[in-house]
């Protein structure tokens, strides 16, 4: 099950991949992790899904990677008298508390917490913003309006509130619960949604307890000027390009994207791109040549993921969708210009030995005939300095932890591989020659790069490199001990 490419593919799971079979047939096309979409399905329908990966898991003998996705607070208009109303360019209209239906002219708007923040000028976009209405005066309970950009609104449509920071904590009380299921059901990462500034992430950590790693969305302009602060508290990102693309100009989110992208790797912290990757395949067998230029450009960039939601959650077509994205994968990393653009994207500060070792290990790997760099690990954190280098070579993780091996999973070039714990370094070097082997990484006239720590199995000891031969008769006679 040895993937021929180094960027990760998340697949959402849904209605239309719940069964064993399609999740398996999905996991064989090429997903590495599967994401839980808390806001969609009861949590009797995630645990199913989330007990049929671990059984695959089982049945292939290969980590798999679980992402709960929380939804969020959603901010809804309330209903109206009629089904819909159309609303004209220049028109007034308000939003406000009274919980009575609304009509052409007004309509409720039961979030207090928006209005305690707006302020005149300040802009309300309704329904993924095909409405943007201008805030003309405001109060603790209303906000009039003039109409900007026109369109029909409805009962319970969005609203995105893209100029000030609100008053609102990223995890409402269903995402506390959601959580809290999540993290008994044992999956890897969470991703948190609605995030603005540091203190939603560190209010995650504190609910999960270590228990599973934070990845945050970044889908608010909020969240974009706080990124830095953000970045340094999460343990990974997913640039969530759809409501960045409602809440910004369509036009800067690019720019935004591979700027992120390169700050997550400068840090080594994955970092996966999601939505609209391949939103036409949800209803066609075949990509557009847009959208496979979108997939390119991701994995150009270095990102460590690029995700599908609808297209494997609720698609035609999610075998084939999971397909696409392998093959463009295997394609872009096939091209001398990939590795032009990676290296010289090369960048993050090396301060520790760590930073010191990995960093060799790539060179060594990159001007001998090295086969792979494998790396000894109980955190994962070295495996992500190497992985940051993105090394020419294969990444090679072992590990005793199955909760190590799993976040790995999300992790640019890795590939996951259980071991026993090991007490010396011939040892260590033995089972990386053996992995390297076995899962045809390499043969007996080749030779690894090893790394780890001495006292082994202590977080943060990563302090030795070795290049060793896979034919185990030539470590035992050089290395008798």
């Amino acid at each position: 099950m040895r993937r021929l490419r180094n960027v990760k593919i998340v697949a959402t799971l849904g209605p239309a991949s719940s069964d064993y079979q399609m999740i398996r047939a999905l996991f064989e096309a090429g997903a590495d992790v599967f994401r839980l979409n808390m806001s969609h399905g009861t949590h009797a329908e995630q645990k199913a899904r989330h007990d049929i990966i671990r059984q695959i898991e089982a049945d292939t003998g290969r980590p798999i990677a679980i992402l709960a996705d929380l939804q969020g607070p959603k901010l809804r208009v309330g209903t109206f008298t009629a089904p819909s109303h159309d609303l004209v360019e220049g028109q007034k209209f308000r939003f406000d508390l009274d919980k009575a239906e609304g009509d052409a002219t007004r309509v409720n708007l039961p979030h207090p917490e928006i209005f305690a923040a707006l302020e005149p000028g300040a802009s309300l976009l309704i329904n993924d913003g095909k409405i943007r209405a201008v805030v003309d005066d405001c109060g603790p309970d209303f906000a009039n309006c003039t109409i900007t950009i026109p369109g029909t609104i409805s009962n319970r449509k969005g609203v995105n509130v893209p100029d000030v920071v609100l008053p609102l904590a990223a995890l409402s009380d269903k995402d506390r619960s959601d959580l809290e299921f999540a993290c008994e059901l044992g999956v890897d990462w969470l991703a948190l949604s609605f995030v603005q500034r540091p203190e939603d992430v560190t209010e995650a950590r504190a609910l999960a307890k270590g228990r599973a790693s934070i990845l945050s969305k970044i889908e608010k302009p909020a969240a974009v000027k706080a990124f830095d602060e953000i970045l340094k508290v999460s343990d990974g990102i997913m640039v969530a390009r759809g409501d960045l693309g409602v809440e910004l100009p369509v036009h800067s989110v690019p720019p935004i994207q591979k700027r992120l992208v390169r700050k997550c790797r400068a840090a080594a912290k994955p970092v996966i791109v999601a939505t609209q990757m391949l939103e036409s395949m949800i209803e066609s067998p075949m990509p557009t040549r847009a959208e496979v230029s979108d997939v390119a450009t991701a994995i150009y960039e270095g990102a460590d993921a690029v995700m599908l939601s609808a297209e494997s959650a609720a698609g035609k077509y999610p075998i084939e969708a999971v397909a696409t994205m392998d093959n463009v994968a295997k394609s872009v990393e096939s091209d001398p210009t990939y590795r032009e653009v990676i290296e010289a994207s090369r960048g993050g500060r090396r301060e520790t030995v760590a930073d010191g070792i990995v960093s060799a290990a790539r060179e060594i790997a990159e001007t001998t005939a090295i086969k792979a760099i494998c790396c000894y690990t109980q955190t994962g954190k070295t495996v992500a300095l190497v992985a940051r280098e993105r090394p020419r070579v294969p990444i090679i993780a072992l590990s005793p932890l199955d909760g190590t091996l799993r976040k790995l999973c999300l992790t640019w070039g890795v590939h996951n591989v259980k071991t026993g714990q090991v007490e010396r370094f011939k040892e260590a070097v033995v089972n990386a020659a053996r992995a390297a082997r076995e899962h045809g990484f390499a043969d007996e006239t080749n030779q690894i790069v090893v790394t780890a720590g001495v006292p082994f199995n202590v977080e943060g000891t990563t302090n030795i490199l070795r290049v060793a031969p896979c034919d185990e008769r030539l470590i035992f006679r050089t290395d008798p001990e």
